[in-house]
């Protein structure tokens, strides 16, 4: 066996460790593959998978006529230079969600790492001068292929992680049935699930020892990791947030953490492309709903037609919440916003008392995640006077209208997973600002055939608030730029990035003396999107 042929694979190894992380981070970030994702995305970004500097791994091919020592040291030399070039590279990106090097992601390099040391060890061993140039015309159109190779070994995986997951699911559901009196509280909804979660959280930990899932914890593996690694026998509340890509996820999970009580926000179009209808969209925001037990609670929304509209099939008490409907439940009136916050009454169904609630969140959305709150709070018996308290006392919410300032600028960060209701409630929200008014956005994504359409409505919105526009990705914002033309938005005041970060300086430019300047920014897409 030639030394020289195995030492030239050294850089060549480095540099398939090197994409493989790449491209097990867009593997991560596209959930594993659920529901195709990954493969979606490969699909929909031809450029960024076939457009590289692999693809010159098919200068190989000439290296049949030449001597066995030119062609390892080029070879060699080849995939040092390109690791060179794509580690500097890589350094300058901004990542806005880095690689979680998780146990799974061990398990996958060790499965990719193999997949390519197969075809060495057979050329290694089989090792014939005349055939170099074949055998690294092979192993470069491997790396050249590396993210189809890590969906591969993805695939090849899936029944070591169907067994992990099964280990880690007995043991969560062993550690809640030594849980019995535990009340488990599932939310759900389009949008608003995490601001409703934290508001929920806030108001109960007044009376109870009450904890949430994490982060965006909101799958079934999710409320695993939470059980195991942050639930505690101290804890009498469990708030658990569902979020679902397609009929069938939602009932998964309470299925799991079987829950007695369950918040309904909103149904909307968010996900539309993986649902495949707004009926699928309404039919599986309901498995909460209709998991619950004859004797748990559910809170509705009555102003929330594809609420109101829908045939329940269990016999669980409903409280409904509204702001709109004189009927409901629990109602609030006299809504009151500034920039500081706001403040409305509430009425009680069976109380004929009138309670002034305040709150430091915006919008009227966080209204109805707070009147989902009362509810529950009521229905649990705490104290009129404690909820009040409770809702002072709630914390602005990252990144959902959190207002925040930045040297002479105020920022409203609600760069979360935008949809088109939570989209014009932000926007409403900077229209109540005092200065000049920018919004920063890349549109909003996962609406299917009606992603062009709602996004140039939610131009024609952006014109009717917004002083200035700041449009982060030239071709994901070509149908809010139509929206702005359409409304006959001055085109001096429209600016387009491919890299948020340069909004920050054009904000500066923005900005005029003695007028505070108030900048929404309404979705940030994960690293997947990027134009750049």
């Amino acid at each position: 066996m030639n030394t020289l042929f195995l030492l030239s694979f050294i850089p060549f190894f480095m540099y398939m460790y090197f994409v493989s992380l790449k491209s097990i981070h867009m593997l991560q970030l596209n959930f594993y593959d659920e529901n195709h994702r990954y493969l979606k995305w490969l699909l929909k970004n031809p450029t960024k998978v076939f457009l590289t500097v692999d693809m010159f791994f098919v200068i190989f091919a000439a290296f049949i006529t030449m001597p066995a020592h030119v062609c390892m040291i080029l070879f060699a030399l080849f995939y040092l230079v390109v690791l060179y070039q794509n580690y500097y590279a890589t350094k300058k990106e901004q990542v806005k969600i880095k690689l979680a090097i998780t146990a799974r992601v061990k398990r996958l390099l060790v499965t990719i790492t193999l997949l390519y040391f197969i075809p060495f060890i057979g050329f290694s061993l089989g090792y014939l001068e005349e055939y170099i140039g074949i055998y690294y015309f092979i192993m470069g159109a491997l790396v050249y292929i590396n993210y189809f190779v890590v969906m591969f070994a993805n695939i090849v995986n899936i029944p070591v992680e169907h067994q992990v997951f099964l280990h880690f699911k007995r043991k969560a559901k062993k550690k809640l049935k030594a849980m019995p009196n535990l009340k488990v509280i599932g939310i759900t909804g389009s949008y608003g699930k995490t601001s409703c979660k934290n508001i929920l959280n806030d108001i109960l930990n007044v009376d109870f020892i009450s904890s949430t899932t994490p982060k965006n914890y909101n799958t079934t593996y999710g409320m695993i990791l939470t059980v195991n690694n942050y639930l505690d026998k101290f804890n009498e509340i469990f708030i658990a947030e569902m979020g679902a890509f397609q009929r069938g996820d939602i009932k998964k999970i309470c299925d799991f953490v079987k829950p007695q009580y369950g918040i309904l926000t909103k149904v909307g179009t968010a996900h539309l492309e993986s649902f495949g209808s707004q009926e699928n969209i309404q039919k599986g925001k309901f498995e909460l709903i209709e998991s619950l037990p004859e004797d748990g609670i559910a809170v509705l929304n009555r102003d929330d037609e594809l609420q109101v509209s829908y045939h329940l099939k269990n016999h669980c008490r409903v409280i409904w919440i509204g702001i709109d409907s004189e009927d409901a439940d629990v109602r609030a009136t006299n809504l009151k916003f500034d920039y500081h916050g706001t403040s409305f009454d509430c009425t009680f169904k069976g109380d004929d008392t009138v309670y002034h609630f305040e709150t430091c969140l915006l919008g009227k959305n966080n209204v109805y995640n707070i009147l989902g709150a009362l509810a529950l709070g009521n229905a649990f018996g705490i104290s009129k006077d404690k909820l009040i308290l409770g809702v002072k006392k709630v914390k602005p919410i990252a990144h959902r209208l959190e207002l925040k300032k930045m040297g002479n600028i105020h920022i409203i960060h609600d760069d979360y997973n935008s949809n088109p209701v939570g989209a014009k409630a932000a926007i409403d929200v900077l229209k109540l600002m005092p200065g000049k008014r920018v919004i920063v956005t890349p549109g909003m994504i996962e609406l299917g055939n009606r992603e062009y359409e709602l996004n140039l409505e939610f131009g024609r919105q952006i014109a009717e608030v917004c002083d200035e526009v700041i449009l982060v990705g030239e071709q994901q914002t070509k149908p809010i730029l139509e929206g702005l033309q359409l409304e006959n938005y001055p085109k001096e005041k429209i600016h387009v990035i491919n890299n948020v970060v340069l909004s920050y300086q054009l904000l500066q430019q923005m900005k005029e003396n003695k007028k505070d300047l108030y900048a929404l920014f309404e979705n940030d897409l994960p690293d997947q999107y990027n134009e750049k």
